[in-house]
């Protein structure tokens, strides 16, 4: 019978004096090595993706967007033919 896997190793090579830099931060707080790593690396994958997720925009870029999809200009000619190709491909009759 298969064991189930319930947690992951990260094997980490560090110079000496990053790996004492780290270690005193993790007892500055009173916190593990492992929980210090850990914790540390799961603030900074969330902020990457929160970054990579969320589009950010100024008060006038947002006025401008919502503006954009409120009153959308009328389609030039390169998007009626898009329009045509997506109709004649996708819509057979």
């Amino acid at each position: 019978m298969a064991l189930n896997k319930t947690e992951e190793r990260i094997p980490a090579r560090m110079p000496p004096e990053v790996y004492e830099r780290i270690a005193a931060a993790a007892r500055t707080i009173g916190a593990t090595l492992n929980q210090f790593l850990v914790q540390s690396a799961l603030d900074k994958a969330n902020d990457i993706l929160e970054r990579e997720r969320v589009i950010t925009l100024s008060a006038t870029a947002a006025e401008g967007f919502f503006g954009l999809i409120e009153n959308p200009p009328d389609p030039n000619d390169r998007l009626k033919e898009a329009m045509q190709q997506r109709k004649t491909l996708l819509c057979p009759r």
